[in-house]
Formats: C-alpha cells, structure tokens, sequence
C-alpha cells in the first residue's frame, strides 16, 4: 500500500519534508510565539510551550491581528520558524507569511478534505508547493 497524499492548490514551490506541527485552531500572532525560540506561549494551546522550529505548520487559516504574518517571518530570520505551511484556506496573512519566509506552501483543499483532520500532529510529511500535493511518508506513532 502506497503512501496517503492530499491535494491542495500549490501556493510556492519546492519541496520540503519533515514533521507536521498540526494546529487545529491555528496559532494567536500577538504575543502568543516566541520568535526567539519557535515556541507557542498562548495559554491553552494545543501546543503551548512546544516549538514549530523546522517542523511543517498544518493550520486552517491566520487568527489575529494584520502582524500574525510579521511573527512567521521574525521566527524564521532568527532560524526558528517552520520550514513549511499547509493552509486549509489561505487568507492574506498566510500569503504574506509565505512570501516573506520563502518557504514551500500548499493550500485552499477542497470541502471534503480537512488537512487538519487528515495529517496527524507528528507525521512525517513531504509537501510540493509546486504541484499542491502532501504526502503522508511516516504516521505519527500513536
């Protein structure tokens, strides 16, 4: 049995592969990253006090303020941010957040697919920002 892949609209190229840092619910910018180290402050979070650090971020969509995109790239210029995004949907702050770190991109899947849902916290993934496909190599351990 091959490896499960999800479809979504190449948004930046290459390719990149490591593991997926799986927000639900996204991630708060103001005051909830520490662009230092990589790590979630925001109390409560899935994630709190854990770091994305070279790790593929897996959100729906930005939540917060215009700056969200602002912490991605001071995250990524201190050498902690992800080396990778899957958006469910992308908005403005994601594409800037893309644009500014340069980073492999894949987005906007279709209804039925949640990629949120479908790649697990920890899976070993690979995603082609050229032509939209993730591709679930090593599931998380359970």
């Amino acid at each position: 049995m091959g490896n499960r892949v999800l479809k979504g609209r190449p948004a930046l190229g290459s390719t990149v592969e490591g593991y997926a840092f799986v927000c639900p619910t996204s991630i708060q910018g103001w005051s909830s990253i520490d662009v230092n180290t990589g790590v979630v402050l925001e109390k409560g979070h899935v994630h709190e006090n854990e770091s994305f650090a070279g790790k593929i971020l897996v959100v729906p969509c930005s939540r917060g303020s215009l700056g969200w995109s602002s912490y991605f790239r001071k995250s990524h210029l201190n050498g902690v941010g992800p080396i990778g995004y899957v958006f469910t949907n992308m908005d403005s702050k994601c594409g800037t957040a893309v644009y500014a770190t340069n980073c492999p991109c894949v987005c906007d899947f279709p209804p039925e697919v949640d990629p949120c849902k479908e790649i697990r916290d920890g899976d070993y993934i690979r995603i082609n920002g050229d032509t939209g496909e993730i591709e679930i190599l090593k599931p998380a351990q359970a």
